[in-house]
């Protein structure tokens, strides 16, 4: 059975176990993603009415985190949201438990009226929700080129008409890797290893959208 709620107090340390066993090696050896999560909760674009944990039987299975964004054009600015890190714990992968977190905090960030969401990642892992580049509405990111890792949902029709203009996400998940470091060692000590997804994200963070 599962069940998607509020996070609470009593589930942090676990969330950011869970965070740390699913994002652990993946992009570089090791990971940051469960000292951001612990940092984002403390900062003032951390949106906790957007932010759930997912149960499997009763179980903590993963997390998603929301925080404000934007887009900038100029002097002007349009707020937007963006969630990441999103995470489940390696052991439920590939049991559609992702889909169901990811699903439910969209059509709740629809419902409280949020004008898109913005988010960098995989383009396979998010255009099945209706995610698309965001060039396609004429948005960069703050190097002014257009990645296909950025991607744009609109929540609502005309939600981005006449918006165009860079993405900028909020500084509440950038870490220093000194306090990275310490924060882990208060963790069960595991080996950093270099791997083939590395590799990967790499190549996928840095590719060009030249459609």
């Amino acid at each position: 059975m599962i069940n998607i709620r509020k996070e609470r107090p009593e589930d942090e340390r676990r969330v950011e176990e869970i965070a740390r066993e699913a994002f652990w090696n993946l992009y570089f050896p090791g990971c940051h993603e469960h000292y951001a999560i612990h940092q984002l909760r403390k900062h003032e674009d951390y949106l906790p009415e957007l932010t759930w944990v997912i149960e499997v039987d009763g179980e903590l299975a993963g997390g998603m985190f929301y925080s404000k964004s934007k887009i900038v054009d100029g002097e002007k600015s349009v707020d937007t949201i963006t969630f990441g890190p999103v995470f489940i714990d390696p052991k439920y992968h590939r049991q559609g438990v992702g889909r169901h977190l990811i699903t439910h905090s969209i059509e709740h960030a629809r419902s409280l009226g949020y004008r898109a969401i913005l988010t960098l990642g995989y383009p396979y892992h998010y255009e099945p929700y209706g995610f698309v580049g965001g060039k396609r509405y004429d948005i960069a990111m703050p190097d002014g080129q257009y990645y296909k890792g950025l991607l744009v949902l609109p929540l609502y029709d005309g939600a981005l008409d006449g918006i165009r203009g860079v993405a900028v996400f909020t500084e509440g998940l950038e870490v220093d890797e000194a306090e990275v470091e310490a924060f882990d060692a208060t963790f069960p000590k595991k080996k950093k290893e270099v791997l083939p997804s590395q590799r990967e994200y790499e190549l996928a963070s840095s590719e060009l959208d030249e459609s």
